[in-house]
């Protein structure tokens, strides 16, 4: 007897030939929120999408970027004026780690789960001296954690490069 999984959300990255990019989600509603990036942010942002993905399905969260979209929130929803409040707890958690392993990524070295701990960890002092405050605990990560999430933002990454202009990479976040 198989298991039929729900797909919460489609996702289609697709590279355009005038260099720029965009980022089309597909609710199991059939409801749509979309982006197109040009210039450098068609560059870096499906890069931190992907990592969005690898981040949020290899390590279980349900209320990131991806999550959210999933539930109603339009792309516009996580900028200024910030329409629906703040974001949750969770997804500033996904934040946090997304940016950690773009930084990583950008700077071609590894971070061990010490390294990466003590970086996650002046990140959100900083945040809470200015009255932010992240949520402890889940942005400590294991070698092991961190090796789930490198290897899917590794294999997404090659997908991308591989994508013409012209083409598209389609994704399923479950």
């Amino acid at each position: 007897m198989s298991v039929k999984r729900t797909v919460a959300l489609h996702i289609h990255l697709k590279r355009h030939a005038d260099g720029s990019a965009s980022l089309t989600c597909t609710r199991r509603d059939g409801s749509v929120t979309w982006q197109r990036l040009h210039g450098p942010t068609a560059l870096v942002m499906p890069i931190h999408d992907l990592t969005h993905f690898a981040v949020e399905t290899a390590l279980g969260f349900r209320q990131g970027f991806y999550g959210l979209l999933a539930e109603g929130w339009e792309i516009t929803d996580f900028a200024k004026p910030w329409p629906r409040g703040p974001i949750p707890d969770e997804a500033l958690v996904v934040e946090l780690l997304v940016g950690l392993f773009d930084a990583e990524w950008r700077q071609g070295e590894a971070m061990t789960a010490e390294a990466f701990a003590v970086q996650a960890a002046q990140y959100v002092a900083s945040r809470e001296a200015v009255g932010k405050t992240i949520p402890a605990g889940r942005w400590q990560l294991t070698d092991s954690e961190l090796g789930r999430v490198r290897a899917k933002r590794d294999e997404l990454l090659a997908r991308w490069a591989a994508v013409p202009a012209g083409g598209d990479l389609d994704l399923e976040f479950i």
